[in-house]
């Protein structure tokens, strides 16, 4: 007899043996896409991993464009996206769970926009359990020889699984949690919200089995291995540490406790030690800060630059990531659309640096701040040009970590036109000069169309300068946690419990290292505090524009910090000329800081489900 198997919340094997996904409407209202007589699959190493592949290609869409909350920082401006692709139905496309209201990437107000974004988190969740049961029932009769490959599979699953609710605790706090497929809208219908801390656990013994089953490295480019199960078992520490450190009254029921952020402090540091000292890995190109060209050319670009291109696809910096098809695959990504102007394959440049961000580069000299740029126009006879640290003079930025080269382009920088997958050549950027003549060094040129700039700055950073693919084909596999990232996450927990450390010196040494930058001076170590602002300092400039600034303002509280308390005149984000673009946080109510430090529970759900408490800001 067959056993037909209805499919919730996924779709049906398609091309590259990946599942595609399907509809996902909402978490209570699934409708079946597709069954699979449970006799014809489900019998093999091969079925397994063709679920798996489907699983990574489901759960990559909730992941894959988080540059797209960067916009919740304050060194990043996001006025929207791209238009999804369309090889999904029913309105499952790539990017949809980042759609929503006008200011849905805003530094505020934004905690009410989410609600696509926690019904496909669940979506992931529900395809990463269909995984895992299915291959847990093959592991019941599975040979002694099969039985190390399956639980590979499964380890990755729970991998997934356990990434999918650590984003849903750091938006939502408490959650629901699906342990099991789901088959029917009445086994989830009035399911309540767990307490954060319960669904961490989940989380914790999801990437201890994951850490304890996968292998040491992974068996193919794409696949996780123990270092990625460790870095976000640390990771998710390290949050718990710091939600306990800094607390979260906005989460009902959540006390914040000393020791028990001293613990996972602690825990997280273990974890990232492992990563660090215990599999052979290095930086990109051994850490290397490589050639940088002349200012105002583009031709020799740092090493960190090709960090972001798909020829650092698969380094062992990359610790856990989600790949991307190509051309013709209908499983591009659409970074260089999102980041890239008119000039470069008709982009259309929906995210770009906030002028505040070129401050934070440092000198290569001094190893320590530059001169703050001041904003100029170029006045009549060009003087803003040539004023010293006039941000519009390009000599502003001769001798500064290597990383801004690598990282944004200013006025008077060059970057590649790309037309019909063919180079137009160079084309120099000049702010508020669109597609005009200019002469420079006696060579003629075109101004670049930066179409919606309102900064001064556009970004470098994950826009491909060579030929070849169109701007919706991307092969860049996008990281989620890179090794840099676990260097600074160690730095961080040693430093909470036990003040500055020597590895941990050393390593956010490294990092500042690939930027051409001397190691930190002694007074940038001297104390927590003074060492804690070098770690964010590092963390601003190392994971500019990969959606993670927002999380980490969250969990450290640092919105008053940053933006001012409630109630204050809030602070003005300005261009390369002066200008004052948007003021931010003016007479805010301390509600309105409540709200964007936790999301909105979807009311479309707690109409479906009775027992979905409301978070206390939304009610």
């Amino acid at each position: 007899m067959k056993r037909s198997i209805k499919i919730y919340l996924i779709g049906a094997v398609a091309s590259m043996a990946m599942f595609t996904t399907g509809c996902v409407k909402n978490l209570l209202d699934q409708k079946a896409t597709v069954e699979l007589p449970y006799s014809q699959f489900w019998k093999t190493e091969a079925d397994a991993t063709m679920a798996l592949m489907g699983c990574y290609a489901d759960v990559r869409y909730v992941f894959d464009r988080d540059y797209m909350m960067e916009g919740h920082g304050e060194y990043t401006r996001v006025r929207g996206m791209a238009a999804p692709a369309t090889e999904y139905p029913d309105n499952y496309k790539t990017g949809d769970a980042y759609q929503g209201n006008a200011g849905i990437y805003d530094p505020t107000n934004y905690g009410d926009k989410w609600d696509k974004m926690y019904r496909y988190l669940y979506g992931g969740v529900n395809r990463c359990n269909y995984v895992i049961d299915n291959v847990n029932k093959m592991l019941e009769t599975a040979s002694e020889t099969s039985k190390p490959s399956l639980e590979i599979v499964v380890g990755e699953a729970k991998l997934l699984r356990g990434l999918c609710y650590f984003k849903l605790i750091s938006m939502w706090g408490d959650v629901p949690y699906l342990s099991k497929t789901v088959f029917d809208n009445s086994e989830v219908a009035q399911l309540p919200r767990l307490p954060i801390g319960q669904v961490k656990d989940s989380i914790m013994a999801d990437l201890t089995y994951a850490f304890e089953k996968l292998p040491t490295k992974a068996v193919e480019v794409g696949r996780m291995a123990k270092p990625a199960a460790l870095a976000l078992r640390g990771k998710v520490q390290l949050y718990w540490a710091s939600w306990n450190n800094f607390g979260w009254p906005e989460l009902a029921g959540f006390v914040p406790n000393a020791a028990t952020a001293t613990a996972a402090y602690t825990t997280a540091a273990d974890d990232f030690r492992k990563v660090i000292n215990d599999y052979g890995l290095v930086l990109f190109r051994g850490g290397e800060p490589g050639n940088i060209d002349v200012l105002g050319k583009a031709e020799i670009l740092p090493n960190y630059f090709y960090l972001f291109m798909p020829v650092a696809n698969g380094d062992a910096e990359n610790l856990l990531y989600f790949m991307h098809g190509g051309t013709g695959t209908g499983q591009g990504e659409e970074l260089m659309r999102n980041l890239g102007t008119r000039t470069v394959e008709s982009s259309q440049l929906w995210v770009h640096p906030r002028y505040e961000i070129a401050d934070r580069y440092q000198s290569i000299v001094t190893g320590d701040f530059a001169p703050l740029l001041k904003p100029m126009i170029p006045g009549p006879t060009g003087a803003g040009r040539t004023t010293l640290n006039s941000a519009i003079n390009p000599q502003s930025y001769a001798n500064r970590d290597y990383r801004m080269k690598a990282s944004l382009i200013w006025d008077y920088e060059m970057s590649i036109g790309l037309t019909s997958l063919k180079s137009t050549g160079y084309w120099p950027f000049i702010y508020k000069s669109n597609s005009a003549p200019v002469v420079i060094d006696g060579i003629n040129y075109t101004t670049s169309f930066p179409d919606g700039v309102n900064s001064g700055y556009i970004f470098r950073k994950f826009v491909r300068n060579y030929p070849g693919i169109g701007r919706s084909d991307g092969n860049f596999a996008w990281p989620v946690i890179r090794l840099a990232d676990v260097f600074l996450m160690y730095a961080e927990a040693t430093n909470a419990v036990n003040g500055p450390q020597a590895d941990a010196i050393a390593l956010v040494n490294k990092v500042r290292y690939r930027g051409k930058l001397p190691a930190l001076a002694a007074s940038k170590t001297a104390d927590k505090a003074t060492f804690f602002s070098a770690i964010e300092q590092e963390r601003i400039v190392e994971l500019i524009g990969e959606g993670q600034r927002g999380f980490d303002i969250r969990r450290w509280r640092a919105l008053e910090r940053i933006w001012g308390p409630p109630g204050s005149a809030g602070v003005w984000r300005i261009d390369t000329q002066g200008f004052n673009i948007t003021r931010y946080y003016q007479n805010t109510p301390e509600r309105t800081y409540q709200q964007n430090y936790i999301f909105r529970i979807p009311p479309g759900e707690r109409d479906r489900n009775p027992n979905l408490t409301q978070n206390t800001p939304w009610l």
